[in-house]
C-alpha cells in the first residue's frame, strides 16, 4: 500500500513540477518582453525565480518518492 502511495504522491510532485516549470518559462518570456513595462517585467523576473524554486522543490520531493517506490 506504501508504494502506491509513495507512485501516487511522485506523479503528483511531477506534474507540479512540470506546471511550475512551464511558469517558470512564461515569466521569463514576460521579463524579456521590451514592449512590456518596466514593474511588469521586473514581477515576472521575481516569479520566474519563485517559480524555479518551486521547481527545484517538487521535482526533489517526485525524485524521492520514486525511490520510496522502488523499495
Amino acid at each position: 500500500m506504501e508504494t502506491i502511495k509513495n507512485a501516487a504522491n511522485y506523479v503528483s510532485e511531477s506534474i507540479q513540477g512540470a506546471g511550475a516549470t512551464a511558469s517558470k518559462e512564461a515569466n521569463k518570456n514576460v521579463a524579456k518582453d521590451s514592449n512590456a513595462n518596466l514593474t511588469t517585467r521586473a514581477q515576472a523576473a521575481g516569479d520566474a525565480v519563485s517559480d524555479k524554486f518551486d521547481e527545484q522543490t517538487h521535482n526533489r520531493k517526485a525524485d524521492v518518492h520514486e525511490h520510496a517506490a522502488k523499495h
